[in-house]
C-alpha cells in the first residue's frame, strides 16, 4: 500500500508518497480500500502542526504525537478484510469513514462506519455525506432555519458553504452568501443565494443590514473563526444566533460575554454536528431524494491524484477552490 506521511510539520513540502505494509485488522477494526478522500481544513492543521497535545493526536511517554503520520481525516471506500467480532458490516461494502484516509488502505473501527446508500456514487459520498451532515445539522437544528428567515453563510462558496446554501433556501429562509471574490460568486448564486457579498469589496455587517433594511440576520453560519467573528456579530438581528463550526482563520479569541447583550441579546453556539449525530439515518434517508430530485448539489471542484496530495493542499490553502477537492488513489 501508499500513504502520505509526514515526518515533521511544516508546508506541503514535508508530505510524502510511501510505501508501506498492508496493515491486518484487530479486533473490532476493518481494512478499508480507499477510493477517495475528501481534503478537509482539519488535515491542513494536522499536517501544519496546529493541533499538537489535542485529542485528535496518540500521545506517547514524551507529551509528543506520534511521527510520521498519515495525513487525512475522511474518506470513502470498500470494504476487504473484517476483524474479529466485526458484525455489522460485510466484505465489499461500501462506506464513509473517519481516520488516516491519505492511503490506498486504511484501518477503521467497523462501529464507526457508515455504509453508502445505493444511488450515491463514491465521490459523492466522499464530498458530500458527511458534509451534507453537518450543514443538515446546523440549519435544522443547532438553528433550526425557518421560513422567511435571513440567513448569513460565511465562506458560502466553500465545500459546506455551498451545502448550507442549498439547505436555507429548503427550508425556505432568504440567503445573504457571503465570499472572497467575483469568480466564486456565481457558484454561490448557483447554490440559491437571494445576493451575494463580495468581502473584499464591501464591509460584511454594513452591506447585511442595508439588505435586510437594517434589522439584521437571523442567524449567521460561520466556519471562517477569527477574521469574520465581527462582522458576523455586527450583522445579526436582536436575538439572532450565530452558529460557528470551523476556525479556518484561526480560533476566536476570549471575549466578554456582555458584547452579547449589548449587540441585542444574541445566542452563540461553536458546534461540531455531534450532538445531532442520531439524526443521521434520516438525514441519509432524505439525501439520496434530495439528489435524484436535483433538489441538491454536491459540488467537486477538483480531484487529484492522492501522489499529489501536496498540489491539492497548497490549492486550498491559497483558497483556489469552490467546493470540494478530492484525492483519488
Amino acid at each position: 500500500m501508499h500513504a502520505i506521511r509526514i515526518h515533521s510539520y511544516g508546508n506541503p513540502d514535508v508530505m510524502q508518497w510511501e510505501e508501506l505494509p498492508v496493515p491486518t485488522p484487530g479486533l473490532g477494526q476493518v481494512l478499508v480500500r480507499v477510493e477517495a478522500a475528501s481534503v478537509n481544513f482539519l488535515d491542513v492543521q494536522k499536517r501544519r502542526g496546529e493541533l499538537v497535545g489535542q485529542a485528535f493526536y496518540r500521545r506517547g511517554r514524551t507529551g509528543e504525537p506520534d511521527l510520521p503520520a498519515t495525513l487525512g481525516s475522511q474518506g470513502v471506500g470498500v470494504v476487504v478484510e473484517l476483524g474479529p467480532e466485526v458484525r455489522n458490516i460485510k466484505v465489499g461494502d461500501r462506506v464513509v469513514f473517519a481516520g488516516d484516509s491519505y492511503a490506498t488502505h486504511a484501518l477503521a473501527p467497523g462501529s464507526w462506519l457508515i455504509p453508502v446508500p445505493d444511488g450515491i456514487g463514491i465521490e459523492q459520498a466522499a464530498a458530500g455525506m458527511n458534509q451534507g451532515f453537518l450543514a443538515y445539522a446546523f440549519t435544522h437544528f443547532a438553528y433550526p432555519v425557518k421560513q422567511g428567515d435571513w440567513c448569513l453563510i460565511q465562506a458560502a462558496a466553500g465545500g459546506i458553504g455551498l451545502l448550507l446554501c442549498q439547505m436555507v433556501k429548503m427550508r425556505g429562509g432568504r440567503l445573504l452568501g457571503v465570499t472572497s471574490s467575483r469568480e466564486k460568486a456565481q457558484f454561490v448564486r448557483d447554490a440559491g443565494a437571494d445576493e451575494v457579498i463580495i468581502s473584499k469589496e464591501i464591509d460584511i455587517a454594513k452591506e447585511a443590514r442595508r439588505i435586510t433594511e437594517g434589522r439584521g440576520v437571523n442567524v449567521v453560519y460561520d466556519g471562517v473563526g477569527k477574521d469574520t467573528f465581527e462582522a458576523s456579530l455586527n450583522s445579526m438581528a436582536p436575538g439572532g444566533y450565530l452558529v460557528i463550526y470551523g476556525q479556518s482563520s484561526g480560533y476566536v479569541p476570549p471575549f466578554d460575554l456582555m458584547t452579547l447583550q449589548e449587540k441585542g441579546s444574541l445566542f452563540l453556539t461553536r458546534t461540531n454536528g455531534s450532538p445531532y449525530f442520531k439524526e443521521y439515518p434520516r438525514y441519509v434517508e432524505q439525501l439520496v431524494g434530495w439528489v435524484k430530485e436535483g433538489k441538491l448539489s454536491i459540488r467537486i471542484d477538483r480531484t487529484y491524484p492522492l501522489a499529489n496530495a501536496a498540489q491539492a493542499h497548497a490549492a486550498f490553502e491559497r483558497r483556489q477552490v469552490s467546493g470540494r477537492v478530492l484525492l483519488l488513489p
